[in-house]
């Protein structure tokens, strides 16, 4: 559960992710942050002395005082190869930090291959966009969903490619999505 306050101090260090740029960083004992968002098993926090803004993993969610972390688990590939609907919904916990709505109901996974390895396991090629060529959160996301797909028993390589072909429009919405940000 999320404490409902507007300010948190964190009982502890904790690593976190500066967003945009996707560095990691320490966030230190004390220090006062505020939660913007908590979907797809991460923490966007805001420093209240400024800095920027972080996402913080369900690891950590202690450093928070949140003591029932509800993170969404990798769906798991069993002893088989992986099957593309395990890609599907992994990518669906991935968010942008700033919005709401998780990257396949934003619409901004274009296309998604599995491929076998000649030594065993398989390869996910994902490309995907973002709701605009300026947003600096592409390298976050993409690094994101490269980890969570990398999670999946038997994927062995990932590769998540940002493009801009198509542009993304609001169309590309799902109902499901369209729903959450209120345009339903």
């Amino acid at each position: 559960m999320i404490p409902s306050q507007d300010s948190l101090t964190l009982s502890r260090d904790c690593e976190a992710i500066q967003i945009p740029s996707g560095h990691k960083t320490v966030l230190l004992k004390g220090a006062v942050v505020a939660i913007t968002q908590a979907l797809g098993g991460t923490y966007t926090v805001i420093p209240r002395n400024g800095g920027g803004m972080f996402s913080i993993a369900s690891k950590d969610a202690d450093a928070l005082g949140i003591a029932t972390v509800d993170a969404p688990a990798a769906p798991s590939a069993g002893s088989g190869p992986v099957e593309e609907k395990q890609i599907w919904d992994t990518l669906k916990t991935c968010y942008d930090p700033e919005i709401p709505v998780n990257i396949v109901d934003l619409g901004l996974i274009y296309d998604l291959k599995l491929s076998s390895l000649p030594n065993g396991g398989q390869r996910a090629d994902v490309k995907m966009t973002l709701t605009a060529p300026g947003c600096g959160m592409g390298t976050f996301i993409a690094a994101d969903a490269r980890s969570k797909i990398l999670q999946l028993s038997g994927i062995r390589e990932a590769d998540v490619q940002v493009v801009w072909d198509p542009p993304w429009h609001q169309g590309m919405i799902t109902a499901e999505g369209r729903q959450k940000l209120g345009m339903a």
